[in-house]
């Protein structure tokens, strides 16, 4: 029987949903200015943008069986206690130390309850049509509430400090503790599945790894040594964690459940919908701030299309998902998102209203394949691994972001290094980022600072450009992919797995 309170018990999750994800990209706007007050160097950047999603994936998977274990309701209102202290935390961080550490807390807080919300979702909506709708918004603040986060972040700069932009998280988590201690229950399932310690740490060291290795490479001048170190770690211990899965008797995933075509299917749309909606939001800010000289309150608002658009697409998505069926949506709204990606490249330099609308038909696409990926995810799992399954497809998301900004970061980097010639007598670190050719250019005289500004902004813009047509042609390629895995023969209609 549903719940009464359903309709409340879901805007209670999706507010702490919001600030999950909100975390990710709401120092997009920040970085600047927090980078100038804490005197961050570019390392210290970024580990302060990318130890949040790095460790959010990592302890996924094991804290989304203790929520089988003990109860949802539990963790999440343990993970949002956890969230609510680490956010003072980072509000108030004095050095760039201080402020890794606590985003690192922050990220052990959401994945406490990351895969609680989606998990209660399914737990109190048990009619189907419901189900769905519920779903489909959930996912539609998690793909929205990532694009809003420089909104949120301009909005906050325009008036307030820095550290403004955690400190807001706290009224929000005491709102919510207080009414899920009234509106939540708490269903322990029937069976134990034990927090697997080696596991996690497994599956962090691979992740840090991988994107270290990435991030490495990516540099103007990277240590090849550095890197391949950093990736054989990374290859070693996801290598070490896939073996562990498979023989051991309570895996923190059963991969078993990639065989089905539609789980596999949906796990693979959320990662790469992820990864390009976060990575392109990250150099389509820079270039906002740092090319076309917009503050960050205008640099928020002009990405306003994306988060708003995502928005709208997931309920629709999740009411069109039974009459479509998710073998046509999902690379469907793959496929759209790919088209916008291409329609920004195409219309660079052209009017600002053009560029409006290609944003907005990306956050549509985004917001639409969130939402089918997640009901897809979801419903190919049987419900005493609910906590399993939404932790999966919670890493897919906090991952794909990770990967989004390590891989077009880099990509970034790589690009603007080698377009961008340092005139003689300039430091090399000039052609590193637009940032340090600024910084440099402001201790010049005029026609050599004018000079500089011009020959970086226009390696930037070729930067740019890479970095949309990578993303595009990662989705293309990822919507053939689910396309023909979902037309497989082996592919089923949605319906709960059963042991």
């Amino acid at each position: 029987m549903s719940s009464p309170n359903r309709w409340l018990v879901l805007a209670i999750l999706s507010s702490a949903l919001f600030l999950i994800v909100i975390d990710m990209t709401v120092l997009y706007t920040a970085l600047p200015r927090l980078t100038l007050d804490l005197q961050a160097t570019a390392k210290q950047k970024l580990w302060i943008v990318n130890a949040y999603p790095l460790v959010v994936a990592g302890l996924l998977p094991g804290l989304g069986g203790l929520g089988d274990r003990f109860g949802h309701k539990r963790m999440f209102m343990g993970g949002l206690a956890v969230f609510g202290l680490a956010s003072l935390a980072a509000a108030f961080s004095p050095d760039p130390q201080s402020l890794i550490a606590a985003r690192v807390v922050l990220a052990v807080g959401a994945a406490m309850m990351m895969p609680a919300t989606l998990s209660l979702i399914r737990l109190t909506f048990t009619d189907e049509s419901e189900r769905a709708l519920a779903i489909g918004i959930w996912a539609a603040v998690a793909s929205g509430g990532a694009a809003m986060g420089p909104v949120v972040g301009g909005l906050l700069l325009e008036w307030f400090w820095w550290g403004s932009v955690f400190l807001i998280n706290v009224p929000v988590v005491l709102v919510a503790l207080a009414a899920a201690a009234v509106l939540l229950v708490n269903r322990p399932a029937a069976r134990a599945h034990p927090f697997d310690l080696i596991g996690s740490a497994q599956a962090m060291a691979g992740l840090v790894g991988l994107v270290y290795a990435i991030k490495e490479a990516g540099q103007r001048t990277p240590s090849w040594p550095v890197a391949a170190l950093a990736l054989a770690v990374g290859v070693v211990a996801i290598t070490a964690f896939i073996r562990r899965q498979r023989t051991c008797a309570d895996p923190l995933i059963d991969l078993t459940l990639f065989a089905h075509p539609r789980f596999a299917s949906g796990v693979v749309a959320a990662l790469v919908a992820s990864a390009a909606l976060i990575g392109v939001e990250l150099v389509f800010s820079q270039r906002l701030q740092l090319v076309m000289g917009l503050t960050p309150l205008e640099a928020g608002l002009m990405i306003l299309p994306i988060p708003l658009a995502s928005f709208v697409a997931g309920p629709l998505a999740g009411l069109a998902l039974p009459r479509i069926g998710a073998g046509r949506l999902l690379p469907g709204a793959l496929a759209l998102t790919a088209v916008a990606l291409l329609a920004c490249l195409a219309l660079l330099g052209q009017s600002i209203w053009l560029w409006l609308g290609a944003l907005a038909v990306m956050g549509f696409g985004v917001g639409a394949t969130m939402a089918a990926a997640s009901t897809v995810i979801m419903m190919s799992a049987p419900e005493d691994r609910a906590g399993m399954a939404a932790s999966v497809e919670e890493v897919s998301f906090e991952l794909g972001g990770a990967l989004g900004i390590a891989a077009l970061g880099s990509a970034m980097t790589a690009i603007y290094a080698r377009a961008m010639f340092v005139p003689q007598g300039l430091p090399p670190r000039v052609g590193d980022s637009l940032d340090e050719a600024l910084m440099v250019a402001s201790d010049l005289a005029s026609p050599q600072a004018e000079a500089l500004v011009v020959q970086a902004r226009g390696a930037f813009d070729q930067a740019f450009a890479g970095v949309l047509a990578l993303a595009a042609v990662m989705v293309a390629a990822a919507a053939l992919v689910v396309w023909r895995r979902m037309a497989s023969p082996q592919a089923r209609e949605l319906r709960p797995a059963r042991h």
